[in-house]
């Protein structure tokens, strides 16, 4: 009997706390009209943590007992403060140990300076996630200032799917933002129990049908090496090959750089590129 009334208790606590969040306040964009429930719904949820709503409905009501990763992720979603999380887990009966998160990534001063020395070549530094650590100019002039971008959203999969200029840039924007899903779920299997990781998933999900169903595909890819073409608005089109090294202090940290074969009508176009004024 104790047993049912934690439960019943879990499943009014979560109801209780979803009801107080707007879309808005977990990085979702207002729906039009009226919306049936007060707060988040139970899709809206089970979608930020990357679990199918049957699955969170079955916890919501009791009737499946989630995993301390699971429940980890929820409280995550849900803006549940340590009081509340501890509460969470000691209705579902699991103890509330965080799996300790990895130190900030910082970029090394000598590699900025690498970046910054790579005048004609665009460059960029990825973290875990695929967040954007560090960059140098021209990777800006090809692309756009991830400096204009709060940090927290400077993740190279999210500005993919998110800015219009990325859409228009690549010629393949499809199989572009396809393989970066596919190189996504190969960081998740990485670090399963990332909440910031998690948290895009499920905001990129509920925003993008695309991104949606190439992420439950669960393909997988690595960063590599491979060739994209873009289509600059100033230059025009840019064939280059990327390849990709790994930071020698940090397996985490990986150094993307674009190049074109010397005499080619890319190689030519990164330089007039470089040379014009960054608010040109």
């Amino acid at each position: 009997m104790a047993g049912d009334t934690k439960k019943n208790e879990l499943g009014v606590f979560l109801r209780n706390r979803r009801s107080q969040l707007r879309p808005e306040d977990v990085g979702l964009s207002e729906s039009k009209g009226a919306r049936r429930v007060t707060g988040l719904r139970r899709e809206e949820v089970a979608t930020l943590a990357s679990i199918s709503t049957d699955y969170y409905t079955r916890i919501e009501q009791g009737r499946i007992s989630a995993s301390a990763s699971v429940l980890g992720t929820i409280a995550e979603v849900l803006r549940l403060g340590e009081d509340q999380r501890r509460y969470l887990f000691s209705l579902a009966g699991k103890p509330s140990v965080r799996t300790p998160r990895p130190a900030k990534q910082r970029v090394r001063p000598q590699l900025q300076r690498l970046l910054d020395d790579l005048s004609a070549t665009p460059a960029v530094v990825m973290g875990r996630r695929m967040d954007l650590l560090a960059w140098n100019r021209l990777a800006t002039k090809m692309m756009l200032d991830f400096g204009q971008i709060p940090e927290k959203q400077r993740n190279y999969v999210r500005i993919l799917f998110t800015h219009p200029i990325m859409r228009s840039l690549y010629a393949d924007w499809e199989t572009v933002a396809k393989t970066a899903v596919a190189q996504l779920r190969m960081e998740a299997a990485k670090y399963p129990d990332d909440p910031r990781l998690t948290g895009l998933v499920g905001e990129l999900s509920v925003q993008d049908p695309q991104f949606a169903g190439w992420w439950a595909a669960q393909n997988v890819a690595s960063l590599s090496t491979g060739t994209k073409t873009l289509v600059h608005p100033r230059v025009g089109e840019l064939v280059l090959d990327w390849d990709t090294l790994v930071e020698a202090d940090d397996a985490e940290q990986q150094l993307v750089i674009w190049t074109a074969e010397p005499g080619s009508a890319t190689h030519d176009a990164l330089r007039r590129l470089a040379e014009q004024p960054t608010d040109a």
